[in-house]
């Protein structure tokens, strides 16, 4: 019988972008178990509604995580106007949409850059990083920020896009779509990232749903949902589709979100035809009184977002429930029976982001 042995993986880790905290159990180079440690970074944020009205925590539900930052205040504010039954104009459902989609994008992209680098495919990631700042240079064009944008309130948006600014997004969406083609073409066809992600990491359909995985993760098991079919913000009259794939392995995790790449560009494309003229935003009166569940699809998967007012400034109660969290237990899963040398590759596949998790 092979010895076992325990050593600590991260919170540190050269090809992890964030502080993963994992006890690996080994017998010899193969992992037997892992068993995650969370709280490494625990920042208190949600204590801060005691702190912060409900119309300033907006700002700090941005920065539970930087690249999620959009769809953080997004979730945050639906869940606030569901409850003070607020009506969102239509036009700042459609700004939301297309800056959500955005994201999307560049969290993709972000994370496309980050697989290569640990594969050691640096032309690979330099290139999906070129990529990744004509997005940032939308963003910074429309919000005024490339990470953090404070565009999201409760009842609306802060800032409006003019016809000029529209069309600029359309056609950086063409370039982006058009330039991604090689990039794509790289990451599904070289023989030296298939022989790095096929059969590796293997995550079954049935495995994915009983282990309650969310976003890519789930969807590249084969597994067609995607919280954005509910129809939230202007998604109800877009063409939304699951993208899917069947093997649930590191490389359909990659082919899915490649994919979904070029869905969120149509999307965006689609949102700026369609938006219709108006006001971005309603007068908000009165304080917060009842709970309310808001769910949103992030680029990592579901997020939900819990609140609960008292009828004071100040919320009861803020909960978030990010992908990560609903990921970390198939991801566990996903590790027995690997070798150590692919631990953080697969780790990295399920794009984990700790500083949501942990907050």
């Amino acid at each position: 019988m092979a010895k076992r042995s325990i050593i600590p993986f991260g919170p540190q880790h050269p090809v992890l972008p964030e502080p993963v905290h994992l006890d690996l159990v080994l017998e010899d180079e193969t992992v037997v178990g892992a068993i995650p440690s969370i709280g490494y970074i625990h920042r208190g944020l949600e204590k801060l509604v005691e702190k912060k009205d409900f119309k300033q925590y907006v700002y700090v539900a941005e920065r539970v995580c930087g690249i999620c930052s959009c769809g953080h205040g997004m979730g945050y504010c639906e869940a606030v106007e569901q409850v003070m039954e607020i009506e969102v104009p239509a036009r700042a459902r459609y700004l939301r949409t297309i800056w959500m989609e955005m994201s999307r994008v560049h969290s993709h992209l972000l994370w496309l850059g980050l697989l290569a680098d640990a594969m050691g495919f640096e032309s690979l990631f330099m290139e999906s990083w070129r990529l990744r700042e004509k997005i940032l240079d939308m963003f910074d064009a429309t919000t005024g920020g490339r990470i953090i944008f404070s565009v999201n309130c409760v009842g609306g948006t802060l800032k409006d896009m003019d016809r000029d600014m529209l069309a600029g997004i359309c056609r950086a969406a063409d370039e982006i779509e058009q330039e991604i083609h090689p990039v794509m073409e790289t990451f599904l066809r070289d023989y030296s990232v298939q022989s790095r992600l096929k059969g590796l990491g293997v995550l079954k359909k049935d495995d994915a749903v009983l282990l309650g995985a969310v976003g890519p993760m789930l969807r590249a098991s084969g597994e067609a949902y995607d919280v954005r079919m509910l129809g939230y913000e202007a998604y109800g009259d877009l063409d939304v589709e699951p993208v899917t794939a069947q093997d649930g392995d590191c490389y359909s995790r990659c082919r899915v979100r490649l994919y979904e790449i070029l869905q969120s560009l149509r999307l965006i494309r689609q949102a700026a035809e369609k938006i219709p003229d108006g006001e971005i935003a309603v007068p908000v009166k009165g304080n917060p009184k009842g709970e309310y569940f808001a769910r949103i699809e992030q680029p990592r998967g579901e997020a939900i977002y819990y609140v609960k007012g008292n009828g004071t400034k100040n919320l009861d109660r803020f909960r978030l429930r990010t992908p990560t969290t609903s990921n970390i237990p198939p991801m566990v899963e996903l590790l027995k029976g690997c070798q150590l040398a692919d631990v953080p590759l697969i780790i990295l596949t399920i794009d984990p982001c700790i500083s949501c998790t942990e907050r």
